[in-house]
């Protein structure tokens, strides 16, 4: 095959990518365009914008996936197109009713896009002849061909222009990020997209499937002689850890939460990958690994939950236990269901995650009722609550203490004060001490102390050999014009140091007594 064929191939593979998935190439090239805008502008306002074309796109790949698998002619795919359209719609609505990105809404958002990546990969093979392993792996490696192709692309441009900039003629700040911008915001995706293969029946070519859910040598290897066995050996250490301390600190040991939800995500990664490979040490991991994972994850689960009697729950710790719910679950799915019915695996991620992000059951809503019970509990308990006012009260106990500041700074981190009546008061000036009676960064006795000081800004200090060394700074404020004063005293004299910015420029500039520029 020579050049030309090999382009027109290429080229004819962009243009089914795009007959194939319009609604997500056209949020895909609205993102890049709003990028530009947003780089060129040097500001933030289309933020909302972008992410919900981003929602967009991934509603249109479900979309397409959906009418593969039950097509309903030509008409049911619009429909489904205009049901992601308008999906996205609802979506923009609702963030935009909203005066700043909040932290919730970040964070359903992370969840919803990961809902709508397991329904691209578990849709297509509902009821099909291939199954959810043969459609994870195609997708992995699609991603993993996609991030390589484009990230040794994206290295290559960057050199191309640090080699203009400082060989030729100045180039623009700005380039490389409109380069990446060009080459992840548009390139990668549809390139991903293109090698998706489609499953549906009688309209892809066998060779195309089979090739695209054939598992490559090296990955083989990788995940045969590298991967399981580093996995084993930390799985060892893992149940080696949890048999020395069951009766102890592995109950309230919080470092093992990561540690332990890491460890599984990783084992049914390896585990899905693992089903496409027919060896020994494959078959031998897939029969030990799930009897060995629902153990080690049902204990943290347990952990985690007993550890909410003490702190409550944060959104954190809801997520940890869900996760421990669904990881035990996968196991027994793993332990006792034949290897195509995985799918069933995606179904119950797809489940718990819905669940995660819709009130009242939802992540944030359970944890602000649990913190608002305990902090209000406490308060109670120490009588600083009447008629939903709070008293102030300096007189408690260190862990008292200690728990109201924890719960309040969460309370507020997650944006719940206002929604809490007897928190009106804190909420209008934000005065830890004036509402609860003690510093929100009180000292009690504990094992570890922490110092932190710092200078107060133009206090000078002296420098042998030389008159004074003063900290200062200036800041750059596009279309604004402002200026600041600070003043000092060298032997005896006072001088002031004078901040001016105007639209790119700026100066710092120092005036004696009499007003003369030094």
């Amino acid at each position: 095959m020579n050049f030309m064929q090999k382009l027109r191939l290429r080229v004819t593979g962009l243009t089914d990518t795009s007959a194939r998935y319009p609604l997500a190439i056209a949020c895909f090239i609205a993102t890049y365009i709003l990028n530009t805008i947003q780089i060129i502008s040097k500001t933030d306002d289309y933020t909302k914008l972008i992410i919900t074309f981003l929602v967009g796109a991934a509603l249109g790949a479900v979309s397409q996936a959906v009418y593969e698998r039950f097509p309903k002619g030509r008409y049911g795919r619009y429909l489904l197109m205009l049901l992601a359209i308008v999906l996205g719609v609802g979506y923009y609505l609702v963030i935009n009713s909203f005066s700043e990105f909040r932290l919730d809404i970040s964070i359903r958002t992370t969840v919803l896009f990961f809902i709508l990546a397991v329904l691209f990969l578990w849709v297509p093979v509902i009821k099909n002849k291939y199954h959810f392993n043969q459609s994870f792996l195609a997708a992995f490696k699609a991603l993993f061909i996609s991030l390589f192709y484009f990230g040794v692309l994206a290295l290559g441009v960057s050199i191309i222009i640090a080699a203009i900039d400082n060989l030729i003629t100045p180039v623009n700040e700005y380039a490389y990020i409109h380069s990446l911008n060009f080459i992840f915001t548009l390139l990668a995706p549809v390139y991903f997209l293109s090698l998706i293969p489609s499953f549906k029946e009688n309209e892809e070519s066998e060779d195309r499937i089979n090739k695209a859910i054939s598992c490559p040598r090296v990955l083989e290897i990788l995940i045969s002689y590298i991967i399981i066995p580093i996995t084993a050996g930390f799985t060892i250490i893992l149940l080696l850890y949890i048999i020395l301390n069951i009766g102890g600190s592995f109950w309230t040991d919080n470092l093992m939460e990561p540690m332990l939800v890491s460890y599984s995500i990783i084992v049914i990664i390896v585990y899905l990958l693992a089903s496409n490979i027919e060896n020994k040490a494959n078959r031998l991991f897939r029969m030990v690994f799930p009897k060995v994972l629902v153990p080690i994850v049902l204990f943290q689960t347990i952990s985690s939950f007993l550890s909410t009697k003490e702190v409550g729950i944060t959104y954190g710790r809801y997520y940890a236990i869900l996760f421990g719910i669904f990881a035990v679950i996968a196991g027994l799915i793993f332990c006792f269901v034949p290897v195509r019915k995985n799918g069933m695996v995606a179904g119950v991620l797809v489940l718990l995650s819905v669940i995660s992000i819709v009130p009242p059951v939802d992540a944030f809503t359970v944890s602000r009722i649990s913190q608002t019970n305990m902090l209000k509990n406490i308060l109670l308990a120490n009588n600083m609550l009447n008629e939903n006012k709070i008293i102030p009260n300096e007189e408690i106990s260190d862990e008292d203490k200690k728990s109201i500041v924890r719960t309040v700074e969460y309370l507020q981190q997650v944006d719940d004060i206002g929604k809490i009546a007897w928190l009106s008061e804190y909420k209008e000036n934000y005065n830890f001490k004036q509402t609860f009676g003690f510093d929100q960064y009180f000292t009690y006795d504990d094992k570890n102390e922490y110092l932190y000081l710092n200078l107060e800004p133009s206090i000078p200090i002296d420098i042998t050999g030389y008159d004074t060394m003063v900290d200062t700074s200036i800041a750059m404020i596009t279309k604004t014009t402002s200026a600041a004063q600070n003043y000092v005293t060298i032997k005896g004299l006072k001088y002031m140091i004078s901040h001016i910015t105007e639209g790119k420029s700026g100066a710092i500039t120092i005036t004696d007594e009499k007003d003369q520029e030094i």
